[in-house]
């Protein structure tokens, strides 16, 4: 099974378990849903299109192109199908791609050196480490070793502190979040004045979400672990994320008549018909809420495009940073 972005890949059930309307599409007439799909898939495409425009005049007016560095280390085959994904992402918009794999016993310090040296890079604007890392490398110092400007994922502390401050805005938004939003935004879906929930509390998803709905001037409850009335909580609410990391949590009566319903979650169950010996799903039972929902997103094809898309945004961003930052100097 492919291996997903980080930030939706490690989206869990509370700390303990770790615009247009391009997009919008009814339906087929012969199914019981009410719900108009999400099409994540051809919103993606639509950003994808409007960063490679982007791309074009960068290097027609200041002769730049974005670049994106991947680290991997190890030989995970599901690790090493995404980094491709990405390769090809950039390929797709224009950017340069540049990328080190690294041995599964590549040393901490090794693996340090590589974020340095792509750190001091001027034509790399934006550093990913592909996780998880081997059990002797510790995360959290690699990615917090990456250069604020470069933090293309958004999970420095920095960014995240800004992200939660009224009058200021961070350098990135993280790629999943910043991807349910402009899903909402593209759809049409209003979020100002709306009562929000964001079902799981992750640092990766649920409390960037709940924070950029703030930002959008949403009320926004946020659904854990601890919540002992988690569904009725959810029944208020004209906006629901869903991301828990427990397969269909969220059931057709959790949901508002008329509510959006974003479901981050992508869960294997198995299914003896399917040809693998199992399905994806969501945290959202999606035959039951899309009966309630007036928008949800399908699991696959919704969230997921997104977040590699938002990559690609945050990418770009960080190039016109650095040509702003040349300017200065």
């Amino acid at each position: 099974m492919q291996q997903l972005h980080r930030s939706q890949a490690r989206a869990s059930f509370g700390a303990s378990r770790a615009a247009s309307r391009v997009g919008v599409i009814p339906r087929a007439a012969a199914a019981p849903a009410t719900a108009k799909i999400i099409d994540g898939k051809a919103i993606a495409a639509t950003i994808t299109q409007e960063i490679k425009a982007e791309v074009q005049a960068m290097q027609k007016e200041h002769g730049v192109t974005p670049g994106l560095a991947v680290v991997l280390v190890g030989m995970r085959k599901d690790s090493q199908a995404y980094v491709n994904s990405k390769k090809k992402s950039c390929a797709e918009v224009g950017f340069a791609s540049f990328g080190t794999d690294l041995a599964e016993d590549a040393t901490e310090e090794a693996v340090l050196k590589v974020v340095q040296d792509y750190n001091a890079d001027p034509n790399v604007h934006g550093i990913l480490v592909q996780l998880p890392m081997p059990k002797h490398i510790n995360e959290r110092r690699v990615l917090d070793a990456i250069d604020l400007v470069k933090d293309v994922d958004g999970f420095h502390p920095t960014n995240i502190g800004q992200l939660g401050m009224r009058g200021l805005e961070p350098l990135f938004v993280p790629c999943t979040p910043a991807g349910c939003m402009e899903l909402l935004e593209r759809s049409g879906v209003k979020i100002a004045g709306k009562r929000a929930v964001v079902v799981g509390r992750s640092n990766i998803v649920g409390l960037p979400a709940a924070m950029l709905l703030q930002n959008r001037d949403a009320t926004v409850t946020v659904v854990h672990s601890r919540t002992p009335n988690g569904a009725e909580i959810c029944r208020e609410a004209d906006i629901v994320i869903a991301a828990c990391g427990v397969a269909e949590m969220v059931k057709g009566d959790w949901i508002k008549e008329g509510a959006a319903v974003i479901d981050v979650g992508i869960n294997a169950v198995d299914d003896p018909t399917a040809k693998k010996g199992y399905r994806l799903v969501g945290d959202v039972k999606f035959d039951e809420a899309s009966l309630k929902a007036a928008f949800i997103t399908p699991v696959p094809g919704g969230v997921g495009p997104m977040t590699i898309a938002m990559l690609m945004r945050n990418t770009i961003e960080g190039a016109k940073a650095a040509i702003k930052r040349t300017k200065k100097n």
